[in-house]
């Protein structure tokens, strides 16, 4: 989906794919069908916009076999399906049946990661609509928090800085600019828009930003104008921003509050919890271990990194930090010129959510998909964007 900004720009509204399991370019080619064609009837849109996952498999193929990424670019065109982003986060085994801390892997000491990132934007100068000169591409915030040292930080600035020549080449050989955002994420060396500041300015290439998520900035307790404030003075571009809503329980003390949360604490992704104390952001790396016992206080609010659906807050007596992403798409495009151009909802966790409140089929999931990006498009539309057809 498309907008047109007051100033003339064209922003890019997408959801992100990496909530239908698929680890091969067979896959892939499914998921179009079965699902990301069906969310664009639902919305009555001759085009929609996807947020590609590509796992490193369907990657790999598509990077060494150029018949293939035409074949997909044409897929993409007969499906009315547009790609300018990619998720280049997760590496492979998304939909397995347990992910947790196997996301994080591999991370960017690891010349995997470099030469994964690179093929993701190869890839992307492909898939570009033949209109579009810029994609974007988001990342793991360096790596998980431990066994992260000096020396791994300069491992990570240099595979980042090579990224950035190759990316420069690429521009040179396909006229196309791909740029790439480390997405903050709690637990991680990168765990607030502050804590990207520092690596990114040492870089300091404009090709290489920051991917804010509005779920992961709020389980932070991050002030959204404070943090895009910062990055503006900081000369940190948002390379593109993930629509998303955590979990918040104003009231984790009581009894009623900690059993809905239970609800949530499922074995397949880790969901970091935190809380806003007098001393600091206190935090555990997963919803179970905060409701174990006593390792998190309980006296103020909990939020948990959870992607709940945006049109559907939990039941009482949980909510989401919707109004938080509402702040964040303000002050993202809602100024005289936007600080972004491409938005992408990333609600991965549909299958995740108490049975009750799950899909039962294809039709269902792209009912609420399709929900998520109508509640979006009106948020755009009440700030003064114009859809395009």
């Amino acid at each position: 989906m498309r907008f047109r900004h007051p100033d003339g720009t064209t922003v890019h509204l997408a959801y992100c794919t990496n909530v239908h399991p698929a680890e091969t370019l067979d896959g892939v080619l499914a998921q179009l069908r079965d699902h990301c064609e069906p969310v664009r009837r639902r919305l009555g849109r001759d085009r929609l916009g996807i947020g590609l996952w590509l796992a490193r498999d369907a990657a790999q193929a598509l990077v060494s076999d150029p018949s293939a990424l035409r074949d997909l670019r044409c897929e993409l065109d007969r499906r009315g399906l547009e790609v300018v982003t990619l998720n280049g986060f997760p590496y492979e085994g998304f939909g397995a049946q347990e992910v947790k801390y196997r996301v994080y892997r591999p991370d960017w000491t690891d010349p995997e990661r470099l030469d994964h990132t690179a093929a993701l934007a190869r890839v992307l100068t492909g898939l570009l609509p033949d209109d579009v000169t810029e994609g974007s591409i988001s990342t793991l915030p360096l790596a998980w928090r431990t066994r992260y040292d000096d020396g791994s930080a300069d491992k990570a600035r240099t595979a980042l800085l090579t990224l950035a020549e190759r990316l420069d080449a690429l521009q040179e050989l396909t006229g196309r600019s791909i740029r790439v955002g480390l997405e903050p994420e709690p637990g991680c060396v990168v765990e607030t828009t502050a804590d990207a500041i520092a690596p990114l300015t040492a870089i300091a290439h404009d090709r290489i930003g920051i991917c804010v998520d509005t779920c992961h900035l709020a389980t932070s307790f991050e002030d959204p104008h404070t943090a895009l404030d910062t990055l503006t003075a900081a000369h940190v571009p948002v390379v593109k921003s993930q629509l998303s809503a955590a979990l918040h329980a104003e009231h984790p003390h009581l009894p009623e509050v900690r059993a809905a949360l239970a609800a949530f604490d499922e074995p397949r992704f880790l969901h970091q919890t935190r809380t806003s104390t007098s001393a600091g952001l206190r935090g555990t790396d997963d919803l179970g271990e905060a409701l174990a016992g006593d390792a998190l206080p309980d006296g103020a609010p909990w939020r948990a990194h959870f992607h709940v659906p945006l049109h559907a807050a939990p039941a009482p007596p949980l909510t989401s930090t919707l109004p938080v992403l509402k702040s964040v798409l303000t002050r993202l495009v809602g100024g005289p010129h936007p600080l972004t151009r491409h938005l992408e909802v990333e609600t991965y966790t549909w299958q995740a959510l108490p049975p009750e409140l799950r899909p039962r089929g294809r039709p269902q999931l792209a009912d609420g998909i399709a929900a998520e990006l109508t509640l979006v498009r009106d948020l755009l539309t009440d700030l003064g964007l114009k859809e395009l057809p």
